[in-house]
C-alpha cells in the first residue's frame, strides 16, 4: 500500500541525491528500479543472502531490508561508488588478481562486505575475514578466492594460503 512520498537527501557515490519516495520502498529497489545502479544484486529479498549489500555511512547493510527513508541525510556507497574513474577500489582489484569472482552475481555484496570489513579493521585476520563474509553466500565456492582477495587488499596477501 503507498503512502504520502517523503522527500529525502542523501549523497549516493559521491553525488547528492533528492528525490520523494513511498515510505515503504526499499533501498534496493530505489537503487535498481528507480535509480538504474544494477550492480546491487537482488537474491533472496529478505536478508538472507547478502547480494545487495551497499555501505551506509562506510558499514555493510542489506538494502533488500532497508527503507529508502532510512538514508535520508546519509552517504550509501553501491558496487558502483566504488572506482575513482578507472582505477579499481583496491578489494575489487584484489578480486581480479585471485580469481574470486566466479559467476559474478554475489561478487558485489562479498566486495561491499570486505570493503566493511577494511573500513572498520584495516589489518583483518584470515578468522576475521569469514567472519565478515559469513552473511554473503556464494554457491559457485569462490570464497578461499575471496579471502585471499581481502588479505591481499589489506596488505596480507598470504600466498594461497586457505
Amino acid at each position: 500500500m503507498a503512502g504520502k512520498k517523503h522527500k529525502i537527501k542523501f549523497l549516493l557515490n559521491g553525488t547528492e541525491q533528492a528525490m520523494e519516495v513511498e515510505p515503504n520502498s526499499t533501498l534496493l529497489r530505489t537503487l535498481r528500479d528507480g535509480l538504474g545502479l544494477t550492480g546491487t544484486k537482488c537474491g533472496c529479498d529478505n536478508g538472507e543472502c547478502g547480494a545487495c549489500t551497499v555501505l551506509i555511512d562506510g558499514k555493510a547493510v542489506l538494502s533488500c531490508l532497508t527503507l529508502t527513508v532510512e538514508v535520508d541525510g546519509k552517504e550509501v556507497t553501491t558496487i558502483e561508488g566504488l572506482a575513482q574513474g578507472t582505477t579499481l577500489h583496491p578489494v575489487q582489484q584484489a578480486f581480479i588478481d585471485h580469481h574470486g569472482t566466479q559467476c559474478g552475481f554475489c561478487t558485489p555484496g562479498i566486495i561491499m562486505s570486505s570493503v566493511s570489513l577494511l573500513n572498520e579493521n584495516p589489518q583483518p585476520t584470515e578468522m576475521d575475514v569469514k567472519k565478515a563474509l559469513v552473511g554473503n553466500l556464494c554457491r559457485c565456492g569462490s570464497y578461499p578466492m575471496a579471502v585471499n582477495a581481502v588479505l591481499q587488499a589489506a596488505g596480507k596477501n598470504r600466498g594461497g594460503e586457505k
